[in-house]
């Protein structure tokens, strides 16, 4: 799962497990903003109360009577003043009920004794919890639509901010890990970020791709080099040899080891051979500006390479429907890949076999397989045959582990996709699939 998306995921995830405890805790915020808003209420009223018997003592309200109370017409609230007795001391809010009129009902009452004129008073201002919690509900749709709404823009200014955050990051997995071709461009320009990880990572990787084309580099002149000077002294051991066969005068068993030594020259000077083309198709010294014409590049391998399909009695069918003509290619290059693959197919078959070479396309690319009746190749063994000396097949077959090693090469040079699928003692594919998706060329 990439970085975004789990971000992404997170943000929206937390922002929702927000929403949700605040919706458990809203019933229980909006009673308590209630109840206090209630307090303040009551305590205001009190202090007005307070105020008019200071001012105006109190027969404002009394009129000469031992107890006053009020009420309104819906009986929502209600203040009563009277005397108390000399010892009562109160100061509270608190939930109870009042007869009012008969009818009992809840209120929540302030209660706060006073002292005037050497009597001590009681002082009462309730308000009905009915009256109270009315407007409960629509604050709780309020609050829960202002929060769904803030929610919703930061979710989105969250994701505005990450994808900008991370661009970088995916910029440098792009430029730098999704080209893995060898060698990696030269001189590749930062990524222009102020996050000083992505920095440090994009240095680091530069870095890292700087060094690996140097090695590179010096593998591919090693390899050509070497591949190179192998055949002067090949060259010279075999004509030594050559004349050593000439002399009759040599014992018949000392000819038969002069013989040997030629066959293991012969295969170090074609594994000499198969390494100094590996290095000139890695160091690009072939064009690519020709036209080839599938189907009869194909009857050119089958020409050279048929007469080994009657040692062991294989069946040959070539059915290019489309034989797609390909730019941009190498003659030579593409013939040697088709070659490498064919015979593989004739080397590792069995007897009385068949090969099988068809064309289609997939996705709009134009694909080769070259299908065999052979030995298989196991599973495990798949991702590695393409590596240079890794050697594929019955020990009576194994060759020097350089063809499909050849065959990857020109593939990456002229752009081709192969892939492999093979099922043991039953049949192998393998899959070249072109970059143009052209029907017409």
């Amino acid at each position: 799962m990439k970085l975004s998306t789990k971000l992404t995921l997170f943000i929206t995830g937390s922002k929702l497990a927000i929403v949700g405890l605040f919706i458990l805790l809203l019933p229980f915020l909006i009673g308590q903003v209630a109840s206090n808003y209630t307090n303040f209420s009551l305590k205001n009223q009190r202090k007005k109360v307070i105020r008019n018997i200071n001012n105006k003592g109190m027969d404002y309200y009394l009129e000469g009577q031992d107890s006053y109370g009020s009420y309104t017409m819906l009986k929502d609230e209600y203040i009563a003043l009277e005397i108390a007795a000399p010892d009562l001391k109160l100061d509270t809010i608190r939930d109870t009920k009042r007869i009012v009129e008969q009818d009992t009902l809840a209120y929540r009452v302030l209660s706060f004794t006073f002292t005037r004129n050497q009597k001590n008073y009681l002082l009462e201002i309730g308000k009905t919890t009915t009256s109270i919690n009315q407007y409960n509900d629509a604050l709780q749709r309020f609050a829960l639509y202002v929060l769904i709404i803030l929610i919703a823009l930061s979710i989105i200014i969250d994701l505005i901010f990450t994808r900008r955050l991370i661009k970088p990051l995916g910029q440098i997995i792009k430029l730098r890990l999704g080209n893995t071709r060898f060698p990696f461009k030269r001189n590749q320009q930062p990524i222009k970020t102020n996050t000083y990880d992505f920095k440090y990572l994009d240095q680091s990787l530069i870095s890292l791709m700087n060094q690996i084309n140097e090695a590179f580099e010096k593998e591919r002149e090693f390899t050509a080099n070497a591949s190179h000077e192998f055949m002067t002294p090949i060259s010279i051991l075999q004509n030594k040899m050559e004349n050593l066969l000439t002399e009759e005068v040599e014992p018949e068993s000392l000819q038969e080891h002069i013989v040997e030594m030629m066959r293991t020259l012969e295969r170090l000077k074609k594994i000499s051979r198969a390494l100094l083309l590996i290095s000139r198709i890695e160091n690009e010294q072939f064009s690519k500006q020709e036209q080839v014409e599938p189907l009869s590049l194909i009857n050119e391998v089958v020409e050279e390479i048929g007469h080994r399909l009657e040692e062991k009695n294989i069946r040959l069918n070539i059915d290019l429907k489309y034989n797609n003509k390909q730019a941009q290619m190498n003659h030579d290059l593409l013939f040697q890949l088709f070659y490498n693959l064919i015979n593989n197919a004739i080397k590792f078959n069995r007897e009385n076999g068949y090969i099988r070479i068809t064309d289609h396309f997939d996705k709009g690319k134009y694909s080769i397989q070259v299908i065999n009746s052979g030995q298989g190749i196991p599973a495990t063994e798949i991702p590695h045959i393409f590596d240079r000396f890794k050697k594929t097949g019955q020990a009576e077959n194994t060759g020097y582990g350089l063809g499909l090693a050849i065959v990857k090469s020109i593939a990456s040079y002229l752009n081709l996709n192969i892939t492999v699928t093979s099922v043991a003692e039953q049949e192998t594919n393998f899959n070249i699939r072109f970059s143009t998706n052209d029907r017409s060329v």
